[in-house]
């Protein structure tokens, strides 16, 4: 029998590609292999759900069995790899073997573990999948206070829709405002105005320095001398591309697996794409760049070796108490931001010296201005 081509994760990276691989391919065997429960669900709906009000089963789209069928594939799933032999085309399961003509790794990222001290670590929840926020919602079923630890762009869209389904929320984190690798001040500052306009407490600056369990819950103790009482934790602090099965297996890593414009690893036969990726230097957790890779590598996989591309790459962030659509100044340019409207509707763009658009930052009724900004914008990956 012939070896498989094997797709280690099934998240959007991992079923996409198996999806947009058998649209060319319908015969090749195809394994895909994942650590948790493979059901299919699209991973920036984590960030919707309790406003929808809408379970772990309501976010879920397919089950591994249906997916399974739907691809012609084989689907094994709470099945962690212990690891790689690329000399002999194969992966470990334990002790057995399983070879591939073609290996992708498609595992994502992990969540910034959070250690402090006290006795409510277990307080704290990471939601980076489908099984994480089973969790976290039985947790947070008949409770009403949720802290948030990061002001980043999950921690704002966290904090929406957690309001939006009832909660009262705190936000830590120690930066000058939200957002703060990814948005100008200005838009920053009306994205944080318009949370606040809903009950968000924001507290930027400090560090949580303790947790303990308390008579009526949790209290968060923070590094300026405050205390905040809440009845569970979101860790909403970032995320770290898996690279230790990878490194060890002696393929070149940076922040992500390091992989060409044909998403190839420094081994033959294994490719890499998704949150666990860096492509030509760019490591971009959004989902606008994995499927163009999802794409791309289907056609290489199907023996029509194809480079991914990367045009605009605009980010629409979910908080619908202010629209947000951002598009980041790429690594390496430089420019000059302008700054147009007040209150919730602010336009901040960024061009070259020669007026070359670069990079923008929109809210509120300025979102309406993105379609046109689009067409300005450079290709990140041309």
């Amino acid at each position: 029998m012939n070896a498989p081509v094997v797709i280690v994760g099934t998240g959007l990276a991992g079923y996409n590609l198996a999806r947009e691989f058998r649209k060319l391919d319908s015969e090749t065997p195809l394994l895909l292999i994942t650590a948790d429960d493979g059901r299919s669900y699209s991973k920036p709906m984590l960030s919707t759900g309790f406003g929808k009000n809408k379970d772990a089963d309501g976010l879920s789209m397919a089950s591994p069995g249906a997916m399974a069928e739907q691809l012609n594939a084989q689907v094994r799933t709470h099945t962690r790899i212990s690891g790689i032999d690329p000399g002999h085309k194969q992966l470990w399961i334990g002790d057995e073997a399983v070879p591939y003509r073609d290996l992708i790794l498609a595992w994502g990222a992990q969540t910034v573990q959070v250690t402090v001290e006290g006795d409510a670590q277990d307080a704290i929840y990471p939601i980076n999948d489908l099984e994480d926020y089973a969790r976290f919602r039985t947790a947070a079923a008949g409770k009403r206070r949720v802290l948030i630890l990061g002001a980043g762009l999950i921690g704002c869209e966290f904090a929406n829709d957690l309001i939006a389904g009832g909660y009262d929320v705190d936000l830590v984190a120690p930066c000058e405002q939200v957002m703060p690798t990814l948005l100008h001040p200005a838009a920053a500052a009306a994205v944080q105005t318009a949370l606040e306009g809903i009950g968000a407490r924001l507290h930027l600056g400090p560090v949580l320095t303790r947790l303990q369990h308390s008579a009526d819950g949790v209290e968060a103790h923070l590094s300026d001398g405050s205390v905040i009482r809440c009845d569970v934790v979101v860790s909403a602090i970032g995320l770290r591309p898996r690279t230790d099965l990878a490194a060890a297996a002696g393929i070149r890593v940076n922040r992500g697996i390091e992989v060409d414009r044909l998403l190839k690893t420094s081994h033959a036969n294994i490719f890499a794409l998704g949150d666990c990726a860096q492509v030509e230097g760019l490591s971009l957790l959004y989902v606008m760049p994995l499927m163009s890779c999802a794409r791309a590598l289907a056609k290489t996989l199907a023996g029509n070796p194809t480079a991914v591309s990367y045009g605009a790459m605009p980010i629409t962030v979910k908080t619908p108490v202010c629209p947000l659509v951002v598009s980041p100044v790429p690594p390496g340019y430089e420019g000059v931001w302008s700054v147009e409207g007040s209150g919730p509707d602010i336009k901040a763009v960024c061009r070259d010296a020669d007026g070359k658009l670069l990079g923008y930052a929109l809210t509120g009724e300025a979102v309406r201005e993105k379609l046109a900004l689009n067409k300005e914008l450079p290709a990140l990956l041309a």
